[in-house]
């Protein structure tokens, strides 16, 4: 087993139409305004974009993200990632009764190297803080539509 390699999933069901979840989630400038985590989305060109997020672990990840797929028509989102980790996330909304069905997905390895030296015993922790960060992201998402 590679204890540096993660893959997540979470899904996330929203009272607002696949197109204004899809929109939101198009415009990740704005991320900070509602995920509390992300912490700053700094745009390098329409493509690109580097990031900082912080949970509740205390450390900072450093991204440079980079738009691989956008579909609008099947609600597609997908960038690869270099930096602290490297690998790729996906954005995939679809509709469903009353609103949204967000699924995101990612794989990734991780660079940095105070976290990969607590491969072993951090785990666990780092499974734990992603999941609250993805709960905190629902949520403000949910937040930030109802008051759009």
């Amino acid at each position: 087993m590679d204890w540096n390699h993660y893959r997540f999933t979470s899904v996330w069901e929203l009272p607002a139409p696949p197109d204004t979840v899809y929109a939101a989630l198009e415009r990740a400038e704005d991320y900070p305004r509602w995920w509390p985590q992300v912490r700053e989305i700094s745009r390098i060109d329409d493509c690109a974009a580097t990031a900082r997020f912080r949970s509740s672990l205390p450390y900072d990840l450093v991204l440079t993200l980079r738009q691989h797929h956008r579909d609008p028509a099947s609600r597609t989102l997908e960038a690869t990632m270099n930096g602290d980790l490297d690998g790729w996330a996906r954005w995939t909304v679809a509709p469903q009764e009353g609103g949204s069905r967000v699924t995101y997905e990612q794989e990734v390895d991780v660079r940095k190297a105070l976290l990969r030296r607590l491969a072993v015993p951090g785990r666990l922790l780092f499974r734990a803080n992603h999941t609250l960060m993805m709960r905190a992201g629902c949520r403000g998402l949910r937040a930030w539509l109802e008051a759009v």
